[in-house]
């Protein structure tokens, strides 16, 4: 009786709402809501990995390394993956790929339990040690957040997008306390098209985020170090050199982490994985212990001038004074950390690429400043280029150089960096997108064809689905039929193309009613001639798995009005470009509309 009354009341609510709210209001007052719930969602998620961290690793010797950095990641694969198998029961690796996803091919509905369980799983992932960051979790769940609420008050398609940009937009703003840069990153990466219906609910999203983070923990962030100092214009030139490699930076770690994840993967057993892939995560942090979790706390040596401090922890702190042996200890962190990352993430650990294309980029900077600085050519502050190299590799990983540049900026003031970091982050753009069109975040989708991106063609046809455009009035003709037979399935007819199928529905040809014009008024052809006769085979066909891209670009290539259809080797029905052009003319307006 109480759950009747109760729905009834949400009804009553729903049509209240809809007779004195406007909808653009309403929008206004979810993203505030979306928004704050994100904000608190972020400061859950600080406070969890923060603690766990803390509790494992606080009471370990600095002067000496320990195996506890090899036993820790691999308790935290094992309980993650468990977490996941069989309490989960679904992937939720990859957060912004899976966001990305659900706009392109999930109508943007992402499941509820996207909204608690990626934040159980990254704790125990990172808390023990693996070598991600909270980033994507938490836009993953800022992004549930955004789509499910949307979904509960009965929101279309359209304002449920929206909605999830806005999770994103609060969960970056509240994670890094950085609004400007969780605006532009939903922008950048996430967004498919930019109107001001859809930047103010962004702002507020992001606004009171990082009003509810700043309220609850203060002004403490995640790196405590702020830029006082301007850039020295002679420096210009050695950003641009920092930036391209920056640039194939990215490009290796793009690479490199699809490559690694490959290889797990192919190990079918799932123990096996957890075993290899865990092992394998071990073995890396009992070497190189800064890649234990996220690495910030490295960073902040970095840009405190404290490079000596991260050594400690291992067997080479003795030489901790030796700079040749911290610059060679570099090198190794800044190859190896995309493969503990891959490695957590394709053995079952749960996070993501954004804290650790921030790690790699710092650490580059690190290594190109020290050496510029070596070599006499230059005096170039170490610390800048640890910031900028951050913009770099992030800029070049994500395809998204505002994002990186706003970042960095916000979370270190540094806003008299923001030539150096503009250009650095520009750099590594062009030079990584040269070789890598796609970010890391899009690239598993580029492959599947499942990729919406902010090309509004593309991005309308990624949304179109195969199966609502198919056609299946055509009538079908067996290849052994006489022409008297076609002529009365012709005469039923009102289309002119029948398709020639077998007794297993398998497509053979086709018959057009242009090439049986002239004849199929003579009636002594009626019983002498067959189908099999007139049957001509069509220039392609699209199987149900073609995305619509590639569906065009097989119109494009035959110059065909109209393609059958195979799904599963038999025949499913043909699809026309006429339908398709008046399906994409409503959703590109459905879109296009304020």
């Amino acid at each position: 009786m109480a759950e009747g009354s109760e729905s009834s009341w949400f009804g009553r609510f729903l049509i209240w709402r809809v007779k004195y709210v406007k909808e653009s209001n309403f929008i206004l007052v979810l993203s505030l809501l979306v928004g704050i719930v994100s904000g608190l969602a972020a400061i859950l998620l600080k406070n969890m990995v923060h603690s766990t961290h803390v509790f494992f690793t606080e009471r370990l010797q600095v002067d000496s390394g320990s195996l506890l950095f090899f036993v820790y990641p691999f308790i935290g694969i094992c309980l993650t993956s468990l977490f996941v198998r069989y309490f989960v029961r679904e992937d939720i690796s990859h957060g912004v790929t899976k966001v990305l996803y659900a706009i392109s091919r999930r109508n943007s509905m992402i499941k509820p339990h996207n909204s608690y369980s990626s934040l159980v799983a990254s704790t125990i992932t990172i808390g023990f040690g693996g070598s991600v960051g909270t980033e994507a979790t938490i836009v993953l769940t800022g992004a549930s957040i955004g789509s499910n609420l949307a979904r509960f008050f009965r929101m279309n398609y359209k304002v449920m997008t929206l909605m999830i940009g806005c999770g994103a937009a609060a969960a970056i703003a509240g994670i890094f306390k950085a609004p400007i840069a969780g605006i532009v990153f939903t922008l950048e990466v996430l967004m498919l098209d930019l109107t001001m219906a859809s930047l103010i609910p962004l702002m507020i999203s992001a606004i009171s985020s990082y009003v509810i983070v700043y309220f609850m923990m203060g002004d403490g962030i995640v790196l405590d170090f702020a830029v006082h100092d301007r850039f020295a214009l002679a420096n210009v030139p050695y950003y641009i050199i920092l930036g391209i490699c920056c640039g194939f930076l990215s490009v290796y770690f793009i690479r490199m982490n699809i490559r690694v994840e490959q290889f797990v993967a192919k190990i079918k057993n799932p123990f096996k994985k957890v075993l290899t892939g865990g092992a394998l995560l071990g073995l890396l942090i009992y070497v190189f212990p800064p890649l234990y979790g996220e690495g910030y706390s490295a960073l902040q040596d970095l840009l405190t001038d404290n490079a000596d401090n991260i050594l400690k922890n291992t067997y080479f702190f003795d030489w901790k004074s030796s700079t040749f042996m911290i610059l060679l200890y570099v090198v190794g962190l800044v190859f190896v950390k995309v493969i503990a990352t891959a490695l957590t993430n394709g053995s079952g650990g749960v996070g993501g690429v954004f804290a650790p294309s921030l790690f790699t980029g710092g650490v580059g900077g690190y290594l190109v400043a020290t050496l510029l600085n070596l070599s006499g050519v230059a005096t170039v502050p170490v610390n800048y280029f640890v910031l900028a190299g951050m913009a770099g590799v992030m800029s070049g990983v994500m395809n998204s150089p505002l994002t990186a540049m706003f970042l960095i900026a916000e979370i270190t003031g540094g806003y008299t960096l923001l030539v150096p970091l503009m250009i650095t982050s520009v750099m590594a753009h062009l030079t990584g997108r040269g070789m890598e069109s796609h970010s890391i975040y899009a690239r598993r989708l580029a492959m599947k064809g499942d990729l919406i991106t902010h090309n509004k063609d593309k991005a309308v046809l990624t949304l179109m689905k195969l199966d609502k455009v198919i056609e299946t009035d055509l009538k079908t003709v067996s290849a052994d039929a006489s022409l008297g037979d076609l002529v009365k399935i012709v005469s039923r007819s009102c289309r002119n193309i029948f398709p020639v199928v077998d007794e297993n529905e398998e497509l053979l040809g086709i018959v057009l009613l242009d090439d049986i014009r002239k004849i199929m008024f003579n009636q002594d052809l009626y019983e002498t001639t067959y189908v099999r006769d007139y049957m001509t085979t069509p220039p392609t066909v699209v199987n149900m798995e073609d995305p619509m891209d590639g569906v065009m670009r097989k119109f494009e290539d035959t110059g065909a009005w109209n393609l059958p259809v195979i799904g599963e080797g038999k025949y499913v029905g043909f699809v026309s470009k006429a339908k398709i052009f008046n399906t994409y003319r409503r959703v590109l307006q459905h879109f296009s509309d304020e």
